[in-house]
């Protein structure tokens, strides 16, 4: 009989649970359920791109709010990841046949690494900003390498691509950039 009675306020208590937790659950707005999912896919397109001052290789500060007025393709890599490796002699061919009002910020995440052997080695000529301290890839919500924001020329993201790009891509990106 106390068996019986334990089991039913075990049940009772578990099935009261259950109904808390699914009401909390409808009581999440639809902001708060963006803001959850902008936070955790990165910055959101619309938004304002967070300003941030980096030292490139070449020892040349960086900073983005400077290059207002231009189309910025803001990209974060590593030496270590392939398809940023994959990525790069596109990146490098689209510099070379890009608009002037557009700029390439390739900023490296790894930087402790041979980054200039890198440069060197593959013929980058775009300015490679360094993050240090890791603050910009905080910053800009960097979850997965290579990532890059297309940020119009008033400073707001435009796009956000996840992933080695082809120069088609960049292309087609930037084409749609005010």
């Amino acid at each position: 009989m106390i068996k019986k009675v334990i089991a039913a306020i075990v049940l009772v208590t578990l099935l009261t649970v259950a109904i808390v937790q699914a009401m909390d659950k409808k009581t999440e707005t639809p902001e708060t359920t963006s803001q959850t999912t902008a936070s955790q896919d990165g910055l959101a397109i619309g938004a304002k791109a967070p300003d941030f001052e980096l030292k490139t290789l070449t020892g040349e500060k960086i900073k983005l709010s400077n290059l207002k007025g231009k189309k910025v393709m803001l990209n974060f890599w590593a030496t270590w990841c392939p398809p940023c490796k994959a990525e790069m002699p596109a990146m490098e061919q689209f510099s070379k046949q890009m608009d002037k009002d557009i700029v390439i910020l390739a900023v490296n995440i790894d930087p402790q690494l041979d980054v200039q052997g890198f440069v060197d080695e593959n013929k980058i000529t775009f300015p490679i900003p360094l993050d240090v301290d890791d603050k910009v890839n905080e910053t800009y919500q960097v979850l997965s390498i290579p990532t890059t924001y297309f940020i119009d020329s008033k400073g707001i993201i435009q796009n956000k691509y996840i992933g080695g790009m082809k120069l088609e891509d960049m292309k087609d990106y930037t084409k749609k950039l005010k």
